[in-house]
């Protein structure tokens, strides 16, 4: 079997609703999905997260990977992810890397469609049979628009959800108790606030965060401060969320700092990060990958294609 050909489609949406996070506003969303044919006339299909100029990204599936591709054995997964690694040189990370989980994520459909099974069950499953969702997310917006969204998410049924924070650090704490008041004790609740804070502030806000049990802070301060995610995992009760912006294995938890683990497959393709054994439960965005950890844990998930 020889893969024929790539093709990559470039999308952009507009929402009813702009997404606001603690750093900036979304309002557009953009994507990759990337086809793949094989002589077998098996097609895979994949997606490639860039939210901004997926014009882009998708120049770099068809002029940069797809040479690699075409006339290959789609089977030979791990030996395309690192030939496309290394298509240019320097560090794994940024655009490339992004475009490359569209390919991967659309080999391993064509092997789940070959081998007639889920994905899941190819990368070593760990036998759940559900998976809890969570609502993602309630918006840094006004107090009234967070209430309007937090009562919708209860009225269709969740019973997780994920707050989106900012600055200034007092506004986020009070924005924590006024969804925790309209929640009520038995959600579960979670924050994010995209790198909003230096570890100071974000120290003030998981106190905050603690006293209202919330369940995890996910990505308080920058990705690439590791000591920084040393000295919370110290620090603080809270259970801290990261790895959503790291692009391979290698950059995932290194040392356990980060207790929960928040790939997102769009980003990285699931070949190369879902490792064996990683530290800590692991929560990832489902498009088609597997989500595994070390230990027995509850996994959360958001729907595909719902904003991080």
């Amino acid at each position: 079997m020889k893969i024929t050909d790539v093709i990559a489609h470039p999308l952009r949406a507009v929402p009813a609703k702009m997404q606001r996070t603690g750093t900036r506003d979304f309002p557009a969303f953009e994507l990759v999905i990337v086809e793949i044919h094989t002589d077998s006339g098996v097609q895979g299909w994949g997606e490639c997260l860039g939210r901004v100029g997926a014009i882009a990204y998708a120049g770099v599936v068809e002029r940069v990977l797809k040479p690699l591709l075409i006339g290959q054995n789609p089977l030979d997964i791990a030996r395309h992810w690192d030939r496309m690694r290394r298509a240019l040189s320097g560090r794994s990370g940024g655009m490339l890397l992004e475009a490359i989980a569209g390919c991967d994520i659309a080999l391993w459909d064509i092997a789940g469609k070959i081998a007639g099974l889920p994905i899941h069950r190819l990368l070593g499953s760990m036998g759940r049979t559900h998976l809890d969702c969570y609502a993602s997310s309630i918006n840094w917006a006004s107090d009234e628009e967070a209430a309007e969204e937090t009562r919708a998410a209860l009225a269709l049924g969740f019973r997780q959800i994920k707050v989106k924070i900012g600055k200034p650090v007092a506004r986020a704490i009070e924005r924590c108790r006024q969804i925790r008041d309209i929640a009520g004790p038995d959600i579960r609740l979670m924050v994010d606030s995209n790198w909003a804070y230096d570890v100071d502030e974000t120290v003030q806000v998981a106190r905050g965060l603690e006293r209202l049990d919330y369940f995890w802070f996910e990505e308080p301060i920058p990705c690439e401060d590791i000591e920084g995610y040393r000295l919370l995992a110290r620090k603080l009760d809270i259970r801290i969320a990261a790895g959503e912006s790291d692009f391979t294995a290698w950059q995932v938890n290194p040392d356990g700092s980060i207790v929960q683990v928040t790939p997102t497959w769009s980003i990285t393709g699931p070949a190369t990060v879902a490792p064996s054994g990683a530290s800590g439960s692991v929560t990832g965005t489902a498009t088609s990958a597997t989500i595994r950890d070390s230990r027995p844990a509850r996994t959360v998930t958001r729907a595909p294609g719902s904003p991080r």
